[in-house]
């Protein structure tokens, strides 16, 4: 038995729920904290007086060895594939390195619900078996430890929506999870996600998770748990769910690759249990995130190669070229400064800059051709969404909560306001009409602006402050839409004393909000990151423009 409990790092406590709920959350912290051994336990002193990054604590700790350095620091998840097929590694090697790294990040930024060394160590074993034995690979992910959001149902563990109540024990794998499964990955652990998974931050019954490049700042939402695993290199590829910017936040905040398809192309079969009232208007998808263009190809190649639409009959049977997709012409990117609404703060201004100036070199006029681009009605599109995503006024949640003693936390409270109703029917039908007006308006929008894909913010800024990422205007217009994107990292970070232009003028009132919110933060270290969309199933094209757009950004 430890001598003491498993140390975690917390900057602003979470709100106590009742003493019956309280006592309910020990046996499932203790689950995690089991699988954690003593030896791998960070000093007391430093959990107590933590610097404000510690990404790099995992690499200087002492408790990472050589091996498992160059094992979860040097590799991205296609070269991690390749050296476990040449027998650089052994897989067990390579889980047992993430495992063990994924432990220590967690005592820095509470990023993990589940971790399961023994089965992970098990599969990793049959795999190197059968490799020794006929000298090929399972599938194009033998072998590489993959992390997983919580809500995602693995066999024989755990899932659950963010709330304690909503806890349930999974018998079989979702068709995401069994089609990676079959092509070799290996699962390791479960990702902390929002309390009801509609946050930018997540907190949970599991805690709050906290960004590694400034432990003041989120690590965002949904998939947060996942974008801070990855920020602390404990995960080389991690698989997330988004419905209003819950990959592309997440990945966003931490600076790493984030994937969001457009609807019914990458399963969502089994990843939630029972009905989604959101899904009524606006649907849920799932995605990667990771360390490169090519892992996001990787994954989205693995599954659509399966065939998943033979089990899943919500999805479109879709090819995928990815990056092997020739673009036979001139590629037109419309560049997005602001969408309105928002003015985004002055690092996201910066890295606007810096694609726009690489872009519009004159070597690249045959390839590329820069425009501007107006984004349509944003503010409407940030209300429309916000309306859609809860035809139940938020019933459901509210319920689960009063019933279990689980605190409301304050951006769940945010996102369900007092006086929210259900809707009835007809005024769901309502929604939709108006969702499918809208999505022919902006259809002709984009036309009229002839443009392939656009390139712009993901967030009006870098990682919020705890408890503050309130607008997600610059990820939840394209879910309206429907529209794909991906996000991709940058070389800027914030940087002290970084201030507004001096010709700002406040787009709206929120925008004044950001603008004071930032004034009076602390964003120093944080990562910036861009979004780039295409059209509607346009998902194979966007990922041939940035088979370009990588080389010009000199992109991983």
């Amino acid at each position: 038995m430890a001598s003491r409990s498993l140390p975690i790092v917390v900057v602003k406590p979470m709100p106590k729920g009742t003493p019956e709920y309280e006592a309910n959350r020990l046996p499932i912290l203790a689950a995690l904290s089991k699988n954690i051994p003593e030896e791998w336990y960070l000093p007391q002193e430093l959990i107590d007086n933590p610097p404000r990054d510690v990404s790099n604590i995992p690499r200087t700790c002492g408790l990472l060895n050589a091996e498992e350095l160059e094992i979860t620091e040097n590799y991205d998840a296609t070269g991690l594939a390749e050296a476990i097929a040449a027998r650089k590694y052994t897989s067990v090697a390579v889980v047992k390195a993430f495992v063990k790294r994924a432990s220590i990040a967690h005592q820095l930024v509470c990023c993990l619900t589940q971790l399961f060394p023994d089965d992970a160590v098990e599969q990793a074993a049959k795999l190197d078996e059968y490799l020794a034995k006929t000298g090929q690979t399972v599938g194009p992910l033998h072998g590489v430890p993959i992390s997983i959001k919580d809500h995602m149902p693995i066999a024989g563990h755990k899932s659950s929506y963010g709330e304690l109540a909503t806890t349930y024990d999974d018998d079989k794998d979702c068709l995401f999870v069994k089609i990676l499964r079959k092509a070799g990955a290996v699962f390791y652990c479960k990702t902390n996600q929002p309390q009801a998974l509609m946050h930018m931050e997540s907190s949970s019954h599991f805690g709050r998770t906290l960004n590694p490049y400034n432990i003041q700042l989120t690590c965002g939402g949904s998939s947060g748990g996942e974008g801070a695993l990855l920020g602390m290199k404990a995960s080389v590829l991690g698989i997330g769910s988004d419905i209003g910017g819950s990959i592309r936040a997440p990945a966003a905040f931490n600076g790493v690759y984030g994937w969001k398809p457009s609807s019914n192309m990458l399963p969502f079969q089994g990843m939630i249990r029972g009905a989604f009232p959101a899904e009524l208007n606006v649907l849920p998808v799932a995605g990667p995130l990771g360390r490169s263009l090519r892992d996001m190809n990787l994954v989205t190649k693995a599954v659509l190669d399966a065939e998943p639409y033979r089990e899943d009959p919500k999805l479109f049977p879709t090819p995928w070229k990815g990056l092997q997709a020739p673009f036979s012409r001139k590629l037109k990117v419309g560049i997005i400064e602001n969408d309105g609404f928002i003015e985004p703060q002055p690092p996201v201004k910066r890295a606007i800059a810096w694609v726009r100036k690489l872009l519009s070199d004159p070597k690249y006029k045959d390839l590329v051709e820069v425009k501007d681009f107006q984004q349509y009605k944003a503010a409407e599109a940030f209300d429309k969404a916000f309306r859609m995503f809860l035809p139940d006024g938020g019933a459901g949640v509210l319920a689960i909560l009063e019933a279990s003693g689980e605190p409301v936390l304050p951006l769940t409270r945010w996102f369900i306001p007092e006086g929210s109703e259900m809707k009835n029917a007809s005024e769901v039908a309502v929604l939709r009409q108006e969702r499918d007006e809208f999505r022919t308006e902006y259809a002709a929008h984009w036309n009229s602006q002839n443009v392939d894909v656009v390139i712009g913010p993901c967030y009006v800024g870098p990682a919020a402050e705890h408890d503050t990422a309130r607008f997600w205007t610059y990820t939840s217009f394209w879910n309206l839409v429907d529209y794909p994107g991906l996000v991709f990292p940058t070389p800027i970070k914030v940087e002290a004393g970084e201030i507004y232009a001096e010709d700002y003028e406040p787009l709206s009132d929120q925008c004044r909000i950001i603008k004071q919110e930032w004034e009076a933060g602390e964003f120093e270290r944080a990562p910036i990151t861009l979004q780039v969309n295409a059209r509607k199933y346009h998902d194979d094209q966007l990922f041939s423009a940035m088979a370009i757009l990588k080389d010009i950004l000199n992109l991983p």
